[in-house]
């Protein structure tokens, strides 16, 4: 799959790039960026998937989360890819900012017009670590996933139903139940129907319930004065379907932190370094 170089900087001794690519999950064109620490220049490194949330693009975590200077030291690469397709101009993708273009929700539509390009499941949990993997000094058998808010449910659904390919999840301020929250409700409806049976494979508390998890503990860091906190994010749903099944996890609740990327990029660095050590 041929990849076209947007954009290439030094950064940290290693490399801060994008790149564009046709995809075939999303049939369009998909974009995403990578940093590759100094140590990618001789061997292959672990890699970490990063999943941002409503309205970003591949450059918000890049530009606002500062991770890369904590990436280089550990030797990891970061791969942020978009949040959706665009440019398909589908009837309704951009009428609203919760849904459509930079909502892709990380699930794989099965309804009209969407299901022929809203496939950000496949997309990230299969496509874009293939062609990573093909492209890139990384070793696929040591990655890892997390993730903002939209993206934070993202993160723990593809990682917990690709045990094999993920081997450590971790969240910020994640919508903890799709299913039961105004956002994913709105999106789960448009994009997988009426079928509430169907929303259980994208949701985090429901496949905790149905097929628990064995790998290492899950991390959350959700910030305690976050406005979205107990309408749309309900980490005690994660919390007690964990405790159910006797899932390790592990839920900060940071206090005076909101939603922002100010949040994220204070405790960036712990997550990195919780990732790395699962990684080595």
């Amino acid at each position: 799959m041929k990849l076209e170089q947007v954009s290439a900087s030094r950064c940290f001794e290693g490399t801060q790039a994008v790149y564009r690519h046709a995809s075939q999950a999303t049939a369009s064109p998909m974009r995403f960026a990578i940093f590759l620490p100094p140590q990618a220049a001789t061997a292959r490194v672990p890699v970490l998937y990063w999943l941002s949330g409503l309205t970003c693009t591949e450059e918000n975590f890049v530009v606002k989360a500062g991770a890369q200077r904590v990436a280089a030291e550990l030797g990891v690469a970061l791969v942020a890819p978009d949040t959706s397709p665009r440019g398909l101009k589908l009837p309704g993708d951009r009428d609203d900012w919760d849904l459509g273009e930079g909502a892709g929700f990380y699930v794989d539509a099965t309804c009209l017009p969407w299901s022929a390009h809203y496939r950000m499941y496949s997309y990230v949990s299969e496509e874009l670590p293939e062609l990573v993997a093909a492209s890139f000094p990384v070793d696929a058998a040591r990655a890892g996933i997390f993730g903002h808010s939209m993206g934070g449910h993202g993160a723990l659904v593809i990682g917990l139903r690709n045990p094999s390919r993920f081997r450590s999840i971790s969240a910020f301020s994640p919508i903890a139940s799709s299913m039961r929250c105004a956002w994913g409700e709105k999106a789960l409806t448009t994009y997988i129907g009426d079928d509430r049976t169907q929303w259980r494979d994208y949701d985090a508390t429901a496949l905790i319930e149905d097929h628990g998890w064995s790998g290492p503990p899950l991390l959350v860091d959700q910030g305690a004065a976050d406005p979205f906190l107990d309408a749309q994010l309900r980490p005690e749903l994660l919390e007690e379907a964990c405790a159910r099944r006797s899932v390790p996890l592990v839920c900060h609740r940071r206090d005076g932190y909101d939603h922002s990327y100010h949040f994220i990029a204070t405790f960036i660095e712990s997550q990195l370094r919780f990732h790395a050590k699962y990684l080595a």
